[in-house]
Order: C-alpha cells, then structure tokens, then sequence
C-alpha cells in the first residue's frame, strides 16, 4: 500500500514487482485514468487484475470487486431515508479521479435525483485522515444548516464522526459512509451514524489470489467474465450486530 496513496508511489511498488519477475498483480489503481498507460505496460509483461477499484480503459484481465455504481446507489438510498425532508449535504473522500469514487458518486447523485437533497460540494483530501477530519470540522463551520455528510471511502466515516460529534451536532447531521471501520459499526449501532454500505473486502483478496492462481496453472475461465462482482451490504442498527460477529468469525480465519 503506498504510504501517500499517490498514484506515482503506487507505480513504483507496481514496477518493483514487475521487476522481481512476479507471476501475478491485483492492484486498486489510485488514479485509474492517468495510470491506464502504465497498467497496460505492466499488462503486456505480467498477469494484471485489479480489484476494489476498476481501470476499465486499461487492459487488465479482469476486475474482480464492489459494483460501485450499485453501491452509491445504496449509499443515496439510506440517505433518502435519514433526510425524508431533504436538506444540504457534502460529500467527502480521498480523490475524485480514483475510479470507485466516480463510480460511489455517480451511483449517489442518481439515486438522489428527484430528492430535495442537495449536494453542496464534494471536498477530497489525497487519502489523508488527518485532512478528512478537518474537511469535515470546516464542511460543519462553513454550513451551519448541514443536513447530511457521506463519506465514499473507509476513513472518511471516522472523520464524518469525529467532526460530527466534536460539533454536538450527533442526530443533527446524519451520516451515511463506506465500509466496517470500527468507529463506523460502533457509530451505526450506537444510532450516530444512519448507514454504511460495506464490501466484501476479504472476498476481493481471496477471490483474485485463488482466480490469479488457477489461471496461470492453465484454467482459461478463471478470470471470466471480465467483471467479477462481489455485492455490498447496507448496515444499519437493525442489522449491525449481526454483521460485527460474521466480521469477527471471517477475520479469526
């Protein structure tokens, strides 16, 4: 993982592998769109998958992850239901270019068409936690008639709640994010947040060393079709509990 989450720290993790002569790559491109030469250089010399987030321009093998058009959609959903009224919002997360956040947008804004949500801004922070949390202090400062924060990416909850909660404003501001960081399931099941939609994340791993390896032994549909979808799952108080101790059980393996 690179430290920074920059896409030319991650090419060079990519081109150190290459040149370790590795059979294999799954990677989640940081900037999908400006990285699509590069991913096809290391295409043409190594087996290249990616998974969590797409590069569909590039000429990987296939994408094994998160519909995340579908999963926006779900984030836009919990967000109808947290907001009956409607109401400004912001959205927050690590970069606009990376694929899965212009997917988890795009799946939000249709689901909010029609609504009487607004979108104010969408403030990104290079994938820092830091930066999240104090996008998220400002968003609360800057638009004290706030009705809602969304985060696309795993941290941005954490901050959401944090900045939220430092700002007394817990049920004021509702919360929708992404996936199971600890804060976010003990916010959801604590009523602080209103939802979260999570991956699969174990599955993305599993399924593309299994696939990857298969593959190479010879089996010609392991990595079909080209998108190989694992679905999300909406979290919320009714059902968080549940999910914390399945959690628990997936990652004891």
């Amino acid at each position: 993982m690179p430290a920074t989450g920059r896409a030319a720290e991650q090419q060079q993790l990519l081109d150190d592998l290459l040149a370790a002569g590795v059979d294999g790559i799954a990677v989640s491109p940081v900037d999908a769109v400006n990285q699509t030469a590069a991913l096809n250089h290391l295409a043409e010399r190594t087996l290249l998958i990616t998974h969590d987030s797409d590069a569909p321009a590039s000429r990987r093998r296939c994408y094994i992850g998160t519909d995340n058009v579908a999963a926006g959609r779900q984030a836009g959903e919990m967000l109808r239901e947290a907001l009956p009224n409607g109401g400004k919002i912001m959205v927050f997360v690590g970069k606009k270019d990376a694929q899965n956040a212009r997917e988890r947008l795009a799946g939000l804004q249709e689901a909010l068409a029609g609504s009487n949500i607004e979108i104010l801004d969408v403030r990104t922070d290079d994938a820092d936690p830091v930066r999240a949390q104090k996008n998220a202090e400002d968003a609360l400062v800057t638009h004290p008639d706030l009705a809602g924060m969304v985060g696309l990416w795993a941290y941005n909850g954490p901050a959401i709640l944090h900045a939220v909660r430092a700002a007394g404003k817990i049920g004021r501001v509702q919360i929708v994010c992404f996936d199971e960081e600890a804060d976010v399931l003990r916010g959801v099941a604590e009523g602080a947040i209103h939802g979260t939609v999570v991956q699969q994340p174990y599955e993305f791993g599993k399924q593309a060393i299994m696939r990857m390896a298969r593959y190479l032994r010879g089996d010609t549909h392991a990595l079909s079709p080209e998108r190989i979808v694992v679905p999300t799952v909406k979290i919320q108080r009714h059902n968080v509990a549940e999910f914390q101790a399945r959690l628990a059980e997936v990652l004891k393996q």
